[in-house]
């Protein structure tokens, strides 16, 4: 089945997914911020751009959409129909980009968090992860 939308209209579409300030990142943003902590967003100067960083904590979170960063076993994550091979290429490149930015992190000795999408429909169990996440070796909010 083709799109139904013309190349111009398909691209106007695609250039308003935006890539910061989320609903799924605000919201976690909002729980650790009601955990006390104190953070960064966005910080150039670590690989990936990480979505929110506890430089004091040296922990980093992304929050990842299910579709982008192609979260396997989701309802959230289809392979597109349409233009299939483009498609296949890009979120592949994404995945390693991803495993690449967050095996750097490491090595640089910062912990790191992956939120899903999905699971910001859970705020309960997400609240439970990032706890579990920010309090291991806790010495204290920032």
């Amino acid at each position: 089945m083709a799109d139904i939308f013309t190349p111009e209209e398909r691209s106007r579409i695609m250039s308003r997914i935006r890539d910061r300030n989320t609903k799924p990142e605000l919201m976690v943003r909002r729980m650790i911020h009601r955990m006390g902590f104190r953070f960064r967003l966005h910080k150039k100067d670590l690989p990936g751009k990480p979505d929110i960083v506890l430089s004091k904590h040296r922990k980093v979170i992304f929050v990842h959409g299910c579709f982008w960063h192609v979260h396997t076993g989701c309802s959230h994550f289809t392979l597109p129909k349409t233009n299939s091979q483009f498609w296949l290429k890009k979120l592949k490149q994404n995945v390693e980009r991803d495993e690449h930015n967050i095996r750097r992190l490491e090595e640089m000795g910062w912990k790191v968090l992956v939120v899903w999408e999905c699971e910001t429909k859970k705020p309960e169990t997400l609240m439970d992860k990032l706890q579990e996440f920010l309090y291991a070796d806790f010495n204290g909010p920032e």
